[in-house]
């Protein structure tokens, strides 16, 4: 059986528009792994930002390039925003230890209509989802340079 001439060029003149969909698509993903995050930060494509506590940050230290803001400190929500805005045009990641207190923010945002966040679903130490940011060997800093490394509209 042969293939017909045409319906080859057809293939093969509709797969740029067909990779560009796909693309957009891939762009518009609201979930993303360590990995993928990590390279994005790397690229400067996004702002990372640690929800968890403070105790956490210590006990694990907090991925090389976050913000850690605590989900539990009162003005947390006018944090988040404020990273938002620093942000600029780039989607704010958010990241906690498994991947369930950054979902149920996710959920929030979602709610309210927000869309320039992504969840890292596996969290710093992993889950069902992926092995996290610490097993799979990217960078961490101290809890305290991390802080230290706030921008000043984040820590008022």
């Amino acid at each position: 059986m042969t293939f017909p001439r045409r319906r080859f060029l057809a293939i093969v003149t509709a797969l740029p528009f067909q990779a560009h969909a796909i693309s957009a698509t891939a762009q518009r993903r609201d979930n993303w792994s360590a990995s993928e995050a990590y390279d994005a930060l790397l690229q400067d494509r996004i702002r990372l930002v640690d929800i968890r506590t403070p105790e956490e940050w210590r006990e694990t230290g907090v991925a090389e390039g976050a913000w850690p803001l605590n989900l539990y400190e009162e003005r947390f929500p006018e944090r988040l925003f404020k990273a938002r805005e620093l942000a600029e045009d780039r989607p704010v990641a958010l990241i906690c230890r498994t991947g369930n207190r950054s979902g149920g923010v996710m959920k929030q945002l979602r709610a309210s209509g927000s869309t320039d966040f992504l969840d890292i679903s596996e969290g710093m130490a992993g889950s069902p989802t992926g092995p996290g940011w610490i097993k799979s060997g990217l960078p961490i800093v101290t809890a305290e340079e991390a802080i230290a490394n706030l921008p000043a509209i984040l820590t008022t």
